[in-house]
């Protein structure tokens, strides 16, 4: 049974940084993609992040570009979601999510992975 634990939310002030990590258990192949989302009450889970397994590759929204650093660690099966210069509007439940497709060469951005975690809050004050 594939299981994520992630940890590392928190509370920080705007400018701030948090690290978010997610541990993976229970792949025996493991998942091509593995992708951060975030969520606010009352709003879609909004997709953060993204990285294609097997080469490394990420890909940002827009509106964590050039804050938020997506990695990954396959020996520790571990993937984790750097985040400078927060700003309140990064308040949300995040994530941590795994897929076995690829959709056009690429991870696929929507809310539709196979396998979720719990979510961890990280909550930014002015």
């Amino acid at each position: 049974q594939v299981q994520f634990m992630e940890s590392g939310g928190g509370s920080v002030q705007a400018g701030g940084s948090l690290t978010l990590s997610c541990s993976v258990s229970g792949y025996n192949a493991g998942p091509k993609c593995m992708g951060w989302f975030r969520q606010v009450p009352e709003k879609e889970r909004e997709w953060v992040a993204n990285i294609y397994t097997l080469t490394g590759n990420p890909r940002y929204g827009d509106s964590v570009k050039g804050r938020f650093t997506i990695s990954q660690d396959n020996d520790k099966k571990m993937v984790y979601l750097r985040m400078d210069s927060l700003k309140p509007e990064d308040t949300a439940m995040y994530y941590c999510a795994a897929d076995l497709r690829l959709i056009g060469g690429n991870c696929p951005r929507t809310p539709d992975y196979a396998v979720w975690g719990q979510g961890t809050q990280v909550t930014v004050s002015p």
